[in-house]
C-alpha cells in the first residue's frame, strides 16, 4: 500500500465524513469506522473500507485494528480519533451507569484504541494521534457536565501522551472545535430522553419552565461552522513536519482559551453562565 493511511471514527456524519471525504480525495488510503452498521454499509458504497467500531465494545476495537491492519499489511499512519456523543443535562441528574457509559464512548474507548495502535507506530518510528476534542475541553457549562468531564480527561491525557511518546516518533495532536453544524445536538437529546428522569428531579419546575427547550434548542446565538473547518486543521495537523499540540478552530474556541488565561474563575464562571 503506496498511499499514507488513516483509521478516522465516528465517519456516519458530521466531521468525521467530511474529514474521510477530503483525505479520500487527497490521495489518502481512508478507514472510515462507524459505530452502526448501517452507516458502515453506506461508507463502503461510497467506496470506502468502513470497519465497524463502537468505543464502547471491546471487541469492536480489537476486530477493527485487525481488519485495518490486514489490509495495511501491518502498519498505520495515523489516526483522528472523532467518534463521541454528549447527555445533555444538569448533572445532579445524570445516573452513575449514564456517566460510565459516556466515558466508555468519548475516552476509554480511545485510550483502548490507541494501546492497540501505538505499539504498530512504534515499530516504524512514525505516527500521528489526532484526538478530535472541544471548546468544553477548556472551559465548562452547565448541563453539559458529562461531556465536558470526558473533554477535560481527554486534554489531560493528550498533553501526557504527547510528552511520553516524545521520543518515539509518534505526534499526539488535539483538534479544539466549537459550535460545528453537525447531528451532534440530535443525538445529545437521544441520550437525554434515554438517560435523565426529569419528571422525578428537582428541577422539574425549571425544565417545565425553560430547560427542555434550552437542552433541545441549545445556546442563543446559534452560530455554527461548518465541519470542513474542523476538516482543515486535521489536514494541517497531518501535512505539518512538526505539528501544533493543538490547533483551535472556530473564533469561540480562540476567545474561550484566551478568556481563561485572563480573567478570574469566578468571572469567567458569569460569562459562561450566560450561554
Amino acid at each position: 500500500m503506496t498511499s499514507k493511511t488513516i483509521l478516522i471514527t465516528g465517519c456516519s456524519s458530521g466531521i468525521g465524513l467530511d474529514t474521510a471525504r477530503r483525505l479520500k480525495a487527497r490521495g489518502w488510503t481512508v478507514f472510515a469506522a462507524c459505530r452502526a452498521p448501517g452507516d458502515c454499509a453506506e461508507r463502503a458504497a461510497e467506496g470506502f473500507t468502513a470497519p465497524q467500531l463502537d468505543y464502547e465494545d471491546p471487541a469492536s476495537i480489537a476486530r477493527c485494528v485487525k481488519d485495518v491492519l490486514s489490509r495495511t499489511g501491518g502498519t498505520l499512519d495515523a489516526v483522528f480519533h472523532n467518534g463521541a456523543y454528549a447527555l445533555p443535562g444538569p448533572l445532579e441528574d445524570i445516573p452513575a451507569e449514564a456517566m460510565r457509559a459516556q466515558f466508555e464512548a468519548n475516552f476509554l474507548g480511545w485510550h483502548d484504541l490507541n494501546r492497540h495502535l501505538i505499539p504498530v507506530m512504534r515499530t516504524r518510528k512514525k505516527g500521528r494521534i489526532l484526538f478530535n476534542s472541544s471548546v468544553l475541553g477548556l472551559v465548562g457549562m452547565k448541563y453539559r457536565g458529562p461531556y465536558v468531564s470526558t473533554k477535560f480527561a481527554l486534554e489531560g491525557y493528550a498533553d501526557v501522551l504527547r510528552m511520553e511518546m516524545a521520543e518515539t516518533g509518534i505526534d499526539v495532536v488535539l483538534i479544539e472545535p466549537g459550535p460545528i453544524e453537525t447531528d451532534f445536538r440530535k443525538n445529545a437529546i437521544k441520550q437525554f430522553e434515554k438517560w435523565v428522569d426529569w419528571k422525578s428531579s428537582p428541577r422539574r419546575a425549571q425544565y417545565e419552565e425553560s430547560l427542555l427547550d434550552l437542552l433541545r434548542k441549545g445556546g442563543s446565538s446559534g452560530v455554527q461552522w461548518p465541519a470542513s473547518a474542523v476538516t482543515d486543521a486535521v489536514e494541517k495537523a497531518l501535512g505539518a513536519r512538526r505539528p501544533k499540540a493543538r490547533y483551535r478552530v472556530t473564533t469561540p474556541t480562540r476567545v474561550m482559551a484566551f478568556l481563561r488565561r485572563i480573567l478570574p474563575t469566578r468571572a469567567l464562571d458569569w460569562i459562561l453562565s450566560k450561554g
